[in-house]
Formats: structure tokens, C-alpha cells, sequence
């Protein structure tokens, strides 16, 4: 920063993980004092503060004092998978959010901008252009979407109360780019095992992100004046169909084009049924296919990001032809097919 003054001081949760590492990034280059606060010491940035430890341990840290003033905090850090225990979504995302939020009051933050999630929208059918009003709480499909229901439902309670910072709330859609620890593994993993499941022959229309869009967005929701309790979609605004998105990437590692073309209802209920017994199995293991993997890749979910144009004056400046080019660039760099992994962002 060059010995210039600061534009704040920001804590930003889940930083050893995909998004808060891209967000702590952004945050410096733009004249913020970053507090990198995650639980894996060899992921967070070696230069400027950090905090190592869960949420619990950040928020008794931050009531404590030793975390000093804080002007934001971005709450990146959350479990996220297609599969798991309800407990764990509960503590990691609902539980950790009131953590994250107690560190807000505790440092005297003026903004709170939380990263949730468009999977709040998920349904077994083509959704377009979809709204930031357009959820239906009522049905989640799996415990993560439940909790991040849950955890958009705890800051809508404290909108408005005396003293604590402002809320903003970011759903991001399908998040790529160097170091993607989820979606491009998991498409590869599948593709390796089985070959991709093409239903509805590919053409289900699919919103991604890169990532350095969203850290923009984080930034813009941090500076921009007036927001408190909005909620903005965001995305590339360039959605295309999946089977295009599924080629480049797969052309880029030189990889055969391995599709398998499935009737939609046949691979859902399949998906329920691989649910129903990895449910009963020691463990618990990740089935194979889950209905709402079957459900993101099998009909088209695109996202109307007209209010964060308007209200954040958001513009994607990294291409979705950009950000894949440069996914497959440092999975070459790193000599090594990307590995899956739940992502696990604190």
C-alpha cells in the first residue's frame, strides 16, 4: 500500500479457502488492511495480519478485543456441498454466520457482506432470470441449501438494529477459476469415472462466475452506500448452454468428449435412489450423482443480475473464456488433474 492511507480496515472469513483468498486479494490491491482469518495457517497470505481458527475462536477473539477495529467484514467461510449432515451445515453455515456477525459488532464494523448462495433457488425445472425475490423457502433440496436459507434468515432479522453494521447479501453463481476446489473437480471426476450425464441433450442454459468477478462484487458491496438488507444475484451475465461450457473445458485438457445421454427422469430418480442408500451406509459416503447436481446440470438456472448493475454499478471485467482459459492454465502449470474436494472455505 506504500505507506498510503488505507480505504478500511476489513476481516474476511474463509480466507485460506477459493473466494476469500481471490476477496483478501482485491481488498489489498484497492488499499484495505486485510485480516485474513481462516483455519489453515499455510493457505492464508504470509504477508499482512491473519487470524488461524474457526469462527468460534473469531468471534471470542473479536469480543476480546485482539482483533481491533473493524470498518467490514466479508463472510466468505462456509461448508459447500451437494452432500452432508445436517449438523455440520448448521454449525459451519448458520451457527458460523452468527459467529462471523458477533466479530462484526464486537469490531464496530459499518457493513457486513455475507456470500450466500443462488443454490437457495434450486428446483427440478428450468428457472430463468431469476430474481432476487424469487425464492421459495419452504423445500430446500439438500441440509446446504437449508442452511444457507437459514443463514440469509438470521441477517434479515438484524437489518436495521441499532448499532450493527449494515447487511448486504451476494449470491454468486457457480464460481470458476484458478484454484476452483468444487465444480470443475467434481465435473472431472465424473467424466473420469462414468463420462458426463448429457439430459435434455446438454442445452440447459448455465450461469457461472469467474472469480474475480465476485471479488469485485464483494468490494462494490463493501464501498457502495445505502444497501443495507439488499441482496443481489451475481454472475458473468453471459449464460450458455451446458454442453458448450463442457467441451471447452474438457477441449482445453485435451480430454475425449465422454457424454452419456440420459432421459432427465430416469438419472433424477437414480439420484434418489443412490441418495436413499448412501444415506444408510457407513459414513455416509458421497453418492456418485445427487438430485441436485442432476438438477444444475439437467435445466437451465440463469440469474437476473439487472440490481447489482444499477445499485452496485457491477460489471463483469473477467470472461468466462478467460477464466476457464486460465483454470486449465494452472491445472498444466501444476502438473496434475485438478482434485475434488468439498469445499471447506475457513
Amino acid at each position: 500500500m506504500g505507506g498510503t492511507a488505507t480505504r478500511g480496515r476489513a476481516l474476511v472469513t474463509g480466507a485460506s479457502g477459493f473466494l476469500g483468498g481471490h476477496v483478501v486479494s482485491d481488498l489489498r490491491e484497492h488499499g484495505y488492511e486485510v485480516v485474513a482469518a481462516g483455519r489453515r495457517r499455510e493457505a492464508l497470505p504470509a504477508d499482512g495480519p491473519t487470524f488461524v481458527g474457526d469462527l468460534d475462536a473469531l468471534a471470542e477473539a473479536a469480543r476480546g478485543g485482539s482483533l481491533g477495529h473493524l470498518d467490514v467484514v466479508v463472510h466468505c467461510a462456509a461448508l459447500s456441498s451437494p452432500w452432508g449432515q445436517w449438523r455440520d451445515f448448521e454449525h459451519a453455515n448458520v451457527i458460523g454466520t452468527s459467529r462471523a456477525l458477533t466479530a462484526a459488532h464486537a469490531g464496530g464494523a459499518r457493513r457486513f457482506v455475507h456470500i450466500s448462495s443462488p443454490g437457495i433457488y434450486a428446483a427440478p425445472r428450468d428457472l430463468v432470470d431469476l430474481r432476487e425475490s424469487d425464492v421459495d423457502p419452504s423445500r430446500p433440496m439438500n441440509s446446504y441449501i437449508r442452511s444457507k436459507l437459514e443463514a440469509e434468515a438470521l441477517l434479515r432479522d438484524e437489518v436495521g438494529a441499532t448499532g450493527g453494521p449494515e447487511i448486504v447479501v451476494l449470491r454468486p453463481r457457480g464460481i470458476i477459476g484458478p484454484g476452483d476446489p468444487a465444480l470443475v473437480p467434481r465435473l472431472l471426476r465424473v467424466h473420469q469415472r462414468f463420462g458426463v450425464p448429457l439430459m435434455r441433450g446438454g442445452r440447459g442454459l448455465i450461469d457461472l462466475t469467474a472469480v474475480e468477478n465476485v471479488a469485485l462484487a464483494v468490494r462494490l458491496a463493501a464501498e457502495t452506500p445505502g444497501l443495507d438488507g439488499e441482496v443481489f444475484n451475481i454472475t458473468n451475465g453471459d449464460p450458455r448452454p451446458f454442453v458448450d461450457l463442457l467441451d471447452q473445458l474438457l477441449d482445453g485438457f485435451g480430454l475425449p468428449h465422454r457424454h452419456r445421454p440420459l432421459p432427465a427422469r430416469l438419472v433424477y430418480g437414480l439420484a434418489g435412489v443412490l441418495e436413499a442408500v448412501c444415506g444408510v451406509l457407513p459414513g455416509r459416503p458421497e453418492p456418485s450423482l445427487t438430485r441436485y447436481t442432476v438438477t444444475t446440470i439437467a435445466h437451465s438456472q440463469t440469474l437476473d443480475i439487472s440490481r447489482a448493475r444499477r445499485m452496485l454499478g457491477y460489471e463483469p471485467r473477467v470472461t468466462l473464456d478467460e477464466s476457464l482459459a486460465s483454470y486449465v492454465g494452472a491445472a498444466a502449470a501444476g502438473s496434475r488433474t485438478p482434485r475434488e474436494g468439498r469445499a471447506v472455505d475457513g
